[in-house]
C-alpha cells in the first residue's frame, strides 16, 4: 500500500540559517506501536497505509516520503531562567507541513537520530518518554485543550543509553507549527534582525493573520501570543496539569502545550506541587506556571522591540503596554472557568467561592480531580458521600463551605440537572494518573506489553464520561503508589 502524504511545505522556504537540511539516521528493525487512525484522516492521510512496511519505514526515518523536506529547526532559548543562544531540534527531524481538515500541521520525527544542534547527545528516544507523549498529548486533546499530537509511534530495535539500557523508539508528532519563543530567540540574540521580522512575518501569515492587516502589526502579533499563552496556562490549572519544563523553547507561539517530558498531573491539591526532577528550585510548580508564562513571553517581547517601534525607547513602551494585558486576560480565563467547574456564573463573589475550596482542599489533602468531579452530584446532601470521603468524611470546615455554595447554587437560573450536565463537562472523571502511567511505561519498556498501553489510551479518549467496569483508572494512588518524580527521559 503506497503512502500518500499530501505535504506542502512552507517552513522549508524560508532562509537556510532557520534550519539545517537533513534525513533522519536509519533504525535497526522497526516496529509499529499505534498509529492514531482519526489524527491520520484529519490530515488526509490513510491510517492504514502508515501502518504498511513503507509507513513503518517513514514513521522510523529509515524512507523518506515524497514530498517530504526533512530539516531540523534551529532556535535558542531559556533553560530555568539561563539563557543558551542555540538549541535546536537536537533529536527531532521536521518532515513537512500538511494542510487538512483543521489547517495546516507540522509533522515531526522526535527521536530520529542526531543534528547539528544535538550538542553531544545521540539524537534518539528512550521507549518510555514517547509513550508518556502519547499518552499525554491525546489526553490533553480529549481535555479539549490547545496541545500538540500524537500521529504515530515505532519501536526501532536498537537500545539507548540512559540510566541503563532502554529500548528505543520514534514518535511522530504534530503541531501547528514548531515556532517557539526561542526561534525569536535565534535570531534576536546574534542580532539578526531581518530574520526576527521574517520568523514574526511567518508567524502572522500562519497563526494570526488578522494581525497583518492591523495598524501595528507586530504589537497585534505580540497580543495575541500573549492571550493565546495566558488563556492555555489558566487552562492547565483547570485541570491540574504541571508542565515541568516551562522554557521559553517550549512555549509556542501558537498557544499549543509541547514537550511532555518530565510533566504530571496532580493528585492531591497543593498550589506548590514540583515533580520535575531537573527542577530543584521549584520554579516551574503548579502554582508558579502563570508567573513564568509572563517571564516568558516578556523575553518574546525583547525578542521583538527592532519591530514594535521606531527606536528602543517607543518600542520599549509598546512591549510594556502589551505585557499589561496578560494578568488581566489569565485571571478572567482562570477564574471564570474556576466557577464553571462549581456550576457557578462568573463573579467576584462566586470565584471567592472557588478559592476558598482550593485552600480546604490543600489543608485535607483532597484529590483535585475528583474533588470537582464529585461535586456535581453534591448540590444535595443525598449525594455528598463521595465528596466527604475526599476529605476524610466528618468536616465542619466542609460543611460550612457546602451550605454556602449551595445558596449560590440557588442562585443560578439554571436547573439542577442542567449545572450536573455542565459540570461534568467541565470536571473529568480520567485523567493521565502518574502512577498508572509508570505502571503502562514498565510493561512495555520491561517485558514489550503494550496492551495496558492500549488500555489507557481508550480510557483517556473519553475522560468526561463515566466508564462502568474501569473506575480503578479514575482513582488516586495508594500511599506506595504515589509518584514523587517525573524525569525527563531525553
Amino acid at each position: 500500500m503506497s503512502v500518500q502524504i499530501p505535504f506542502d511545505n512552507t517552513y522549508a522556504r524560508l532562509p537556510d540559517r532557520f534550519f539545517t537540511r537533513m534525513t533522519p539516521e536509519p533504525v535497526a528493525a522497526p516496529e509499529l506501536i499505534r498509529v492514531n487512525h482519526t489524527l491520520a484522516a484529519e490530515l488526509g492521510i490513510d491510517g492504514a497505509s502508515l501502518e504498511s512496511a513503507e509507513g513503518i519505514a517513514i514513521l522510523a526515518g529509515n524512507a523518506v516520503a515524497e514530498g517530504s523536506e526533512p530539516l531540523a529547526q534551529a532556535y535558542a532559548g531559556h533553560q530555568f531562567g539561563g539563557f543558551s543562544p542555540q538549541l535546536g531540534d537536537g533529536r527531532a527531524i521536521l518532515l513537512g507541513e500538511v494542510v487538512g481538515q483543521y489547517g495546516r500541521r507540522d509533522i515531526q520525527l522526535k527521536g530520529s537520530g542526531p543534528t547539528p544542534f544535538s550538542r553531544r547527545g545521540d539524537g534518539r528516544a528512550a521507549l518510555g518518554p514517547v509513550l508518556r507523549e502519547y499518552v499525554v498529548s491525546e489526553a490533553m486533546a480529549a481535555l479539549g485543550l490547545p496541545t500538540t499530537r500524537a500521529l504515530a509511534a515505532v519501536t526501532t530495535g536498537e537500545t539507548v543509553r540512559r540510566e541503563r539500557l532502554l529500548p528505543g523508539a520514534i514518535f511522530t508528532r504534530v503541531a501547528s507549527s514548531h515556532l517557539r519563543v526561542g526561534t525569536f530567540q535565534f535570531f534576536a540574540a546574534r542580532g539578526d534582525t531581518e530574520g526576527v521580522k521574517i520568523l514574526a512575518d511567518y508567524a502572522i501569515a500562519r497563526h494570526y493573520p488578522e494581525a497583518a492587516t492591523a495598524e501595528k502589526p507586530y504589537r497585534t502579533f505580540f497580543e495575541s501570543v500573549i492571550r493565546a499563552q495566558a488563556e492555555l496556562i489558566a487552562r492547565w490549572l483547570h485541570i491540574g496539569f504541571i508542565h515541568g519544563v516551562m522554557n521559553t523553547d517550549n512555549t509556542t507561539i501558537s498557544g499549543e502545550t509541547i514537550d511532555f517530558g518530565p510533566c504530571a498531573f496532580m493528585d492531591d491539591y497543593d498550589s506548590r506541587r514540583v515533580l520535575s526532577s531537573i527542577d530543584h528550585q521549584g520554579r516551574y510548580a503548579y502554582g508558579n506556571q502563570p508567573n513564568i508564562g509572563f517571564w516568558n513571553l516578556t523575553r518574546l517581547a525583547e525578542s521583538l522591540l527592532t519591530l514594535l517601534g521606531e527606536n528602543e525607547e517607543k518600542a520599549v513602551d509598546e512591549a510594556k503596554a502589551a505585557l499589561e494585558a496578560y494578568v488581566p486576560c489569565f485571571q478572567t480565563a482562570y477564574d471564570d472557568g474556576l466557577c464553571r467547574k462549581l456550576g457557578l456564573s462568573p463573579g467576584e463573589e462566586n470565584t471567592a467561592a472557588a478559592h476558598a475550596l482550593l485552600t480546604l482542599m490543600g489543608e485535607h489533602a483532597a484529590d483535585f480531580t475528583l474533588t470537582f468531579r464529585s461535586l456535581a452530584d453534591a448540590q444535595t446532601p443525598a449525594g455528598e458521600a463521595p465528596l466527604r470521603a475526599l476529605f476524610g468524611g466528618a468536616s465542619a470546615s466542609l460543611d460550612e463551605w457546602l451550605a454556602r455554595w449551595r445558596q449560590r447554587l440557588d442562585a443560578e437560573p439554571t436547573t439542577a440537572e442542567e449545572r450536573r450536565t455542565a459540570m461534568r463537562a467541565e470536571n473529568p472523571a480520567f485523567i493521565p494518573r502518574n502512577h498508572i502511567m509508570e505502571r503502562v511505561i514498565a510493561a512495555a519498556t520491561d517485558s514489550g506489553n503494550f496492551t495496558p498501553f492500549g488500555a489507557f489510551m481508550e480510557v483517556l479518549s473519553k475522560p468526561y464520561e463515566d466508564q462502568p467496569g474501569r473506575e480503578d483508572y479514575s482513582l488516586p494512588p495508594q500511599p506506595e503508589e504515589r509518584v514523587l518524580q517525573t524525569f525527563c527521559g531525553t
